[in-house]
This record gives structure tokens, C-alpha cells and sequence, in this order.
């Protein structure tokens, strides 16, 4: 194994000690109380996992997607929600570190990542446009240096527990509703009134109601790439790979735990395979294809940005397919396994108190679908269908 390839096994390691020994200790108050999973974060923070995707020039991992996945699978298996909130602070520091442009600001904030162990969120829908983030209603406005960024938002993430936001905008009042912009507002700059509550079904301790934002700040906290760069080459390949790989997390934890209540069977019964066990074989070849999938896409989103020609493939019509199909294939199967697993143990994995209790992993993959619609992610590939042509 490389250097590289060392540094990733330890941090790895870590994570997996975290999930184990932290996350999945208080997976159950957090999704009790709809509370920030704040212990977990915070043990994250004392290992410096929430830098892994900063670049190694910069002080972080410099981790690549797979290995971005990986971290997130391994903590959503013991907490969905500290899964999610970790792969949506990640989708955040990669659009940084991929669209800085060399900029001093982002290039030293950057590093403050890495040294303070910064929580980032973002807050990309809005009031007014029906969950569509590439469309923006409020505008950036600027004067003497400084911004000013008002903003309605459906949902924000843990806001209410991050160091800063990555929201978008509109350019400006004259510019459509599509010309966006991304806009780093830190702590200090912004005030946050909640406007909604969290009282959901699953992923409770993603911390998720409406607020209304005001912030302002200096103008070189505003990303210098148009947005829709942003969305094509970062925000929807990080979001679509890393939720899946967190969806499949969860599933997997299901399997396992159904795999360790047919074990207890067979044991009564030794040299009998209980016949609940072909239940087991078949959920476990949709557990694998899940796995691959998320795997191959993260690998070859790897390979894409060794390339010269990154931005290109990632602006394609047949990569956007990809990204779309993963999504929305990985949405479907993790419910589907969790059902499963819950026919295989039963009453035992119904209760909420139990060693085999699936009910929180099966309440947390039911938001899959719903986190960017699938109706609307099959609606944009419908149409890339009508003009795309695959020749492989």
C-alpha cells in the first residue's frame, strides 16, 4: 500500500472505532429527541475526519470519493443521521476545494478547516421553487466590498449547529432565476429564524426545519464559478455517490443484524440450516449489487478527475444519467432490504428496544427518495434519454 493509501486505513479505522464505540451508543437519543448528534461530530473532530476530503497541500486526508464513501458507509451504519450530516458537510468542503480558483480567501479557509475542524452546512432550496435547487428566488446584493444575502429556506440541514453555510443565490436582482452564484457565510455573519419544525419520521437528528437566513459578509466569500459549475462537476456526483454509499451503510447494518438472528437459530438446531436462511442468500445478492454500484461510480469518478479532461465528462449527458440512476436505484433498494431483513427476524426486529430493532435503520432509508424526488430526478433523465446517445 502507498503512503496515502496507510494514512486512509488509519483515519478509516478511526471512523469504524467512532461508529462503534460513539455514534451508535447514542444513535437512539438522537433520533428520540430529533437532537444534533453532537458527541459523534465531535469525536470526528478530535480525529480530524471532517477535513478528509481538503486536499493533503492544504492539511487534509485528501481522500478520493471511494474512500470518502467508505467513512460515510461505515458511520450511517451505526447512526443514519451522523452519516448524513457527515456526507452533507463533505458535498460542502468539496465544492471549496474543487472551485477556489486559487483564491486567498477559500485557500486559507481551507486550512481553518482542517486546524478547527469546521461544520459546514448549506441551504440550497428555497420558498417559492418547489425543491428545484438550480433555481434561486433571492439575490445577492452588493456595495462597497460587502454582501448583503437574505434568504427563505425550506430546509437547512443543522444550520443551527454549523460554523458556516454555502447558500445560493441569484447574481444579482437582474440576473434569472438560474444564473446562481454560491455565497460562504460564516458564523459571525449570519442570523438564523426558524420558521418550521422537525418532527419527522427518520434521519430526526439531521436538525432539518425551515429557517430564514440574514447574512453579509465581504464579497470574496462569494465562490468564483458559476453555481451550475458547481452542481454538474461537485454538488450532485458527491451528494448522489455519498448518499448511496450511506443508504447502503444502513442496509448493511440491516443484513447484518439479520444475519446474526439466523445464526442464533442455527445454533439451536446444529447441523440444520434454518429455512429462513434462503431469505438471508437472496437479500444479500441486492445488498452486493447496491454495494457495486456505488463503488464502480465512485471509482470511476476517481479516474474522471485524473484526467485532463474532467470537466467535460462530468458535464456529459451520459454521466448525468449515471448519476441519476444511482441515485435513484440506491433510493429504491435500501427500503427494499430493510423490509427484508425485517420479514427475516420478525417481531424481534420490530421492537424498538431490542438487539435485532430495525426500526430506526427502516424509518431513516424511507427519506432516500424523497431527499431531491425521485419523480423529479426520473422526470430530468426522461428527458436526457430523448437526446442522449450511448455508443458504449
Amino acid at each position: 500500500m502507498t503512503h496515502s493509501t496507510l494514512e486512509f486505513e488509519e483515519l478509516y479505522k478511526q471512523v469504524r472505532k467512532i461508529a462503534q464505540e460513539v455514534a451508535s451508543i447514542y444513535a437512539p437519543d438522537v433520533d428520540n429527541k430529533a437532537r444534533f448528534p453532537i458527541e459523534t461530530i465531535t469525536a470526528l473532530q478530535k480525529v480530524q475526519a471532517l477535513s478528509a476530503p481538503v486536499p493533503k497541500e492544504y492539511g487534509g486526508a485528501g481522500c478520493n470519493m471511494r474512500q470518502l464513501g467508505q467513512i460515510c458507509a461505515a458511520l450511517s451504519a451505526a447512526c443514519g443521521s451522523s452519516g448524513m450530516v457527515l456526507a452533507m458537510h463533505y458535498i460542502q468542503v468539496a465544492c471549496i476545494a474543487r472551485h477556489h480558483q486559487n483564491q486567498q480567501f477559500f485557500l486559507s479557509y481551507l486550512k481553518e478547516i482542517v486546524e478547527k475542524q469546521h461544520v459546514l452546512a448549506s441551504i440550497t432550496s428555497e420558498v417559492g421553487t418547489s425543491g428545484d435547487t438550480r433555481s434561486s428566488i433571492c439575490a445577492l446584493e452588493r456595495e462597497n466590498g460587502r454582501f448583503n444575502l437574505n434568504k427563505a429556506a425550506t430546509t437547512g440541514s443543522y444550520c443551527a449547529h454549523s460554523d458556516a453555510i454555502l447558500v445560493t443565490c441569484r447574481r444579482n436582482n437582474q440576473a434569472s432565476n438560474n444564473d446562481q452564484l454560491m455565497v460562504l457565510v460564516q458564523k459571525s455573519d449570519f442570523a438564523l429564524t426558524q420558521t418550521t419544525t422537525w418532527d419527522t419520521l427518520g434521519m430526526r437528528g439531521t436538525c432539518s426545519p425551515g429557517f430564514n437566513l440574514e447574512s453579509q459578509g465581504l464579497e470574496n466569500q462569494v465562490l468564483p464559478v458559476d453555481f451550475a459549475d458547481i452542481a454538474s462537476e461537485t454538488m450532485v456526483p458527491y451528494s448522489h455517490i455519498l448518499w448511496a454509499s450511506l443508504w447502503w451503510g444502513i442496509a448493511n447494518d440491516a443484513v447484518q443484524k439479520a444475519a446474526a438472528y439466523v445464526r442464533t437459530l442455527a445454533r439451536k438446531t446444529p447441523g440444520n440450516v434454518p429455512p429462513i436462511a434462503n431469505r438471508l442468500a437472496e437479500v444479500s445478492v441486492q445488498l452486493q449489487s447496491m454495494k457495486h454500484n456505488w463503488q464502480m461510480l465512485a471509482t470511476e469518478f476517481d479516474e474522471i478527475n485524473a484526467q485532463p479532461d474532467t470537466v467535460s465528462q462530468l458535464h456529459d449527458m451520459r454521466w448525468a444519467l449515471k448519476m441519476n440512476n444511482l441515485k435513484i436505484g440506491a433510493s429504491d433498494q435500501a427500503p427494499q432490504i430493510v423490509h427484508k431483513t425485517l420479514q427475516i427476524v420478525g417481531i424481534q426486529g420490530y421492537k424498538n428496544d431490542g438487539t435485532y430493532s430495525l426500526g430506526r435503520h427502516y424509518r431513516d432509508v424511507l427519506s432516500a427518495s424523497l431527499m431531491i424526488s425521485n419523480e423529479r430526478v426520473a422526470g430530468k433523465s426522461a428527458t436526457l434519454l430523448l437526446v442522449s446517445k450511448d455508443d458504449n
